[in-house]
């Protein structure tokens, strides 16, 4: 079983949604028993969609409990290194020299504008297990990109 690295802040919002999504499960089984008692369900629009919400929901739980169940929390202020590593902050400089920051997270935390890129996406995956100093190569949709690591933080 692989483990699926996330910060707590990650975690936290794994379970908040997990807690969420179990707790309209009954909600869905009231519109589904009142659907039920207006008759045809054959042409019961309500009857569908309540079902349909009821899929969706228990795929989302799956998913998420096998998230949770497989989670390993790491927390950046522990790490030390001169390598870029999960939870790792680096500060890169683009082709005109201009700095940007990146931290490493696990989907759930990412976030583009906020500066959290996944440990699966390009950038990150070029970017893990380089030292300051390493130039890195980065394949996006734009062409190729290229950043000098500048400075690898743990915060």
């Amino acid at each position: 079983m692989q483990k699926v690295p996330m910060l707590a802040e990650g975690y936290e919002k794994l379970t908040a949604d997990l807690k969420a999504l179990r707790e309209e499960r009954p909600r869905i089984v009231e519109a589904i028993e009142e659907a039920r008692a207006h008759g045809d369900l054959s042409e019961n629009a309500e009857y569908h969609a309540a079902k349909e919400r009821q899929g969706q929901v228990e795929a989302q739980i799956s998913d998420l409990e096998d998230k949770t169940s497989r989670a390993q929390i790491i927390d950046p202020a522990t790490l030390s290194g001169d390598k870029v590593v999960f939870g790792a902050t680096v500060t890169v400089l683009d082709e005109d020299d201009q700095p940007l920051t990146y931290q490493i997270v696990g989907q759930a935390e990412s976030d583009a504008k906020r500066g959290r890129v996944s440990y699966e996406s390009p950038l990150a995956r070029a970017l893990i297990g380089k030292s300051k100093g390493d130039e890195v190569e980065v394949t996006v949709p734009s062409g190729e990109k290229f950043y000098l690591i500048d400075k690898i933080e743990f915060k």
